[in-house]
């Protein structure tokens, strides 16, 4: 088996902390999912000013794509889903094979 990047990069509506608060949120219920090795998020630091719109970025490192399916209705991944889908304009989700 094959462990899955899970790769979300999104615009948000406005700069009222959203990137702040989508970094605990993930802190705090990703890491409860079975099934989740990592969990990353932020906001861009690159000098090359190519991040295409996008504010934040979070990426969840999975066992395997197993992991994946069943993060998706998590109880546990519904917190973060719902933030993001409140504040953003434009989400982008992107899933690749280790």
């Amino acid at each position: 088996m094959t462990g899955v990047t899970h790769v979300v990069l999104v615009t948000w509506d406005g700069d009222d902390g959203r990137a702040a608060q989508g970094d605990a949120l993930a802190r705090e219920h990703l890491t409860r999912i079975e099934g989740v090795e990592t969990v990353r998020s932020g906001t861009s630091v690159s000098t090359e000013g190519l991040e295409g719109g996008f504010d934040w970025m979070l990426v969840v490192g999975f066992r395997d794509r197993a992991a994946l399916q069943a993060y998706l209705p998590h109880p546990e991944h519904q917190p973060v889903a719902e933030h993001i889908r409140a504040g953003s304009s434009r989400v982008v989700v992107f899933d690749i094979d280790n």
